[in-house]
């Protein structure tokens, strides 16, 4: 009973903890500016020589400023306002609009007017989805993969200080393509489980899945900076599962809501830089649960293999 009692806490903390990187986003801003404007001041000071006045003709060094609450508004911008608004334009208004031409048109002529739509509806759709959607959809994932590193690195130094990276070029390029093929691989076992002919079971897994991967987002800036490796990182959260579940639900309800995955990476790409801040923020529910969720084992296997073939041979050549 004492086991269960923790494993809700731990999911319940979880919870808690990933919904406040709202909250913290503008007084975490507020005290990266004011951090380096006392420092800024310090260090002119001392050039100076004058701690409490300025000298004729020292130029001060300008403050460095937090760029958590721009990258946070320019995520929002791109994701919510331009690319999720043409969508919803596009559904909204000039689809229905076009389709009213048509009636008033075609209004004596009914089955014109549904032969003429049947055809003008999935072009209409392909060449906006081709032309645009698609070009904007890849664009914002670059552009936001820099902000969010921006976001997290940021408020990394302002509570951890320096970051601690892996010991080689070569290591951190090695653990980032493994760190995507497990993502990718562990994404599909996701969608592979949703299938389960069971009621409620595979849905439930899937979910279960979704939260792992999204926690799994949210903490690898943070492990990233303190020098954790892949293998690391997994099995964290694998051993403290409650925690990470809880965490990760939020972001994983938001986007299941939606069936499109253009609208599902919008509403992610506007929400996620709050979960990174969380992310930076907390300190996970450990030791609650005395067997890991193993979850990630298989992907991993699959990683490690299908590294080891393409490697293999080369590193005999």
């Amino acid at each position: 009973m004492d086991n269960i009692t923790g494993v809700v806490k731990a999911m319940c903390r979880g919870l808690g903890d990933s919904l406040k990187g709202a909250v913290i986003l503008y007084y975490l801003d507020k005290q990266i500016n004011e951090k380096f404007k006392k420092t800024a001041s310090k260090q002119n000071a001392r050039r100076s020589g004058t701690p409490n006045n300025q000298s004729p003709g020292v130029k001060l060094k300008e403050p460095r400023e937090s760029t958590i609450l721009t990258r946070t508004m320019q995520c929002c911008g791109l994701n919510g306002v331009f690319f999720l608004g043409s969508i919803l334009i596009f559904e909204n208004i000039l689809f229905p609009f076009l389709k009213y031409l048509l009636t008033v048109i075609f209004g004596d002529s009914p089955g014109m007017e549904k032969i003429l739509w049947s055809w003008i509806n999935p072009f209409l759709a392909l060449t906006f989805g081709t032309f645009w959607i698609l070009p904007l959809f890849m664009l914002s994932r670059v552009i936001n993969s820099f902000w969010f590193q921006d976001i997290a690195d940021s408020a990394y130094r302002f509570r951890q200080g320096r970051p601690h990276h892996l010991p080689s070029v070569s290591i951190v390029v090695a653990d980032m393509l493994v760190s995507l093929l497990v993502q990718v691989l562990f994404l599909a076992q996701g969608m592979l489980v949703y299938n389960i002919p069971l009621p409620m079971v595979g849905e439930l897994l899937a979910l279960v899945h979704m939260c792992l991967l999204y926690s799994l987002y949210s903490f690898e800036y943070k492990w990233f900076n303190m020098g954790w490796e892949l293998h690391r990182r997994l099995t964290f959260i694998e051993g403290n599962w409650p925690y990470f579940i809880g965490f990760g639900l939020p972001l994983a309800l938001l986007t299941k809501y939606f069936d499109s995955i253009m609208m599902s990476g919008c509403v992610f790409s506007i929400s996620f830089p709050l979960f990174i801040i969380s992310g930076n923020e907390a300190e996970p529910v450990t030791g609650v649960c005395d067997y890991p969720l193993k979850l990630f084992s298989p992907v991993i296997a699959v990683a490690n293999t299908l590294f080891t073939k393409t490697m293999g041979p080369a590193r005999r050549r």
